[in-house]
């Protein structure tokens, strides 16, 4: 059993991250301290290292207790699983598509800035935003 310290220490995370899980119903207690100490099992080591993998994957924490809870139901199968792991990552190559997007635009306006010496009113960059900003408010 381990305390909170402990657990936070063996699975790289604050105790305030810790404590949020718990709140969120990512992890409880395995149960208390004589001293009420919450105290924390090798399931809740297990279950922080599965939170932290999912998020490297992408998964938001209501996506993860999504996870959790679907681990938990009889009548759910991997295929449940999968159709979410397909859903984030249609999300994610969206927003790669997005940045990718954006960084072609941020090119084109750094290649338009010609003259790095012109004073800010005169740049480039900024007059072309502000054009940005004036269509979009006349659409």
């Amino acid at each position: 059993m381990f305390t909170i310290g402990k657990l936070a220490s063996l699975t790289d995370v604050s105790n305030d991250t810790l404590r949020y899980y718990e709140h969120e119903g990512l992890i409880e207690p395995a149960g208390k301290s004589l001293a009420g100490y919450r105290l924390y099992d090798d399931q809740s080591a297990r279950r922080i290292r599965f939170i932290k993998h999912a998020q490297q994957c992408g998964f938001t924490l209501a996506q993860i207790r999504e996870l959790v809870l679907l681990r938990s139901r009889d009548a759910a199968c991997c295929g449940d699983v999968r159709k979410r792991a397909i859903e984030k990552k249609l999300q994610i190559e969206s927003k790669i598509k997005a940045m990718k997007a954006m960084s072609r635009a941020l090119d084109q306006l750094i290649a338009e800035c010609a003259n790095e010496t012109n004073p800010v009113k005169d740049c480039t960059i900024i007059a072309a935003l502000e054009r940005a900003n004036i269509t979009l408010l006349v659409q």
